[in-house]
């Protein structure tokens, strides 16, 4: 863990690993629900850092999150999230191919892991998703999409995620979901945020 003052009222906290920022954003979450932290205005986490703004003292905050013992994700049960799946995607064979598996075998793999929504960006609803062991990562299209349509379920790296939207993408898009990843009338209006446990559940094509 390495910490760094960002401005007058912020901390960046750093890690090694996507596996420690997500074990330590569940932590700050944790606490906060417990009223065991510190006035934070935001927590937001990314691939390998955690940003905490709207602090009143960073450095004694600095002090205090290096001492803290933070539990293994795995030790804590949260609600899951279930996304219903058609594993249509286009790019489906090509996936199969690095894996060294069947096509239909795809969507038993994939449904087989328990993802966790490691930090969100890109556009509003989409979330970066980790589970999958790493000899399933698999790289980014050579060429990128100019359109993929929303409800898209796709894999890039370490990485899934569900495309809130139409947008250019060049992520592999191995399935499609009518779940509603974003919603203004919603409270949330995010169907998934940080730290939630998701489970993609097939259905119809390509389910087994």
């Amino acid at each position: 863990m390495r910490t760094l003052p960002v401005g007058d009222r912020a901390l960046l906290v750093e890690f090694g690993s996507g596996e420690e920022t997500e074990a330590f954003h569940a932590e700050l979450l944790r606490r906060r629900a417990a009223g065991a932290l510190p006035a934070v205005t935001e927590v937001v986490p990314a691939a390998r850092t955690v940003l905490l703004d709207g602090v009143e003292a960073p450095e004694r905050l600095a002090a205090l999150v290096a001492g803290w013992e933070i539990e293994p994700l795995h030790a804590r049960v949260d609600p899951v999230v279930e996304i219903p799946v058609r594993y249509d995607g286009p790019d489906l064979p090509d996936v199969a191919a690095l894996w060294g598996v069947p096509p239909a075998d795809v969507a038993a793999v994939h449904s087989a892991a328990e993802f966790r929504v490691a930090f969100c960006g890109f556009a509003p609803g989409f979330g970066y998703l980790t589970g999958l062991p790493e000899a399933y990562e698999v790289p980014r299209r050579a060429t990128p999409r100019t359109a993929v349509p929303a409800g898209a379920v796709a894999m890039a790296g370490p990485y899934t995620g569900v495309y809130p939207r139409s947008s250019p993408g060049g992520w592999q898009l191995i399935g499609t979901t009518d779940a509603v990843l974003w919603d203004p009338a919603r409270e949330p209006a995010a169907l998934l945020s940080p730290g939630t446990r998701v489970r993609f559940v097939p259905r119809g094509v390509g389910a087994r």
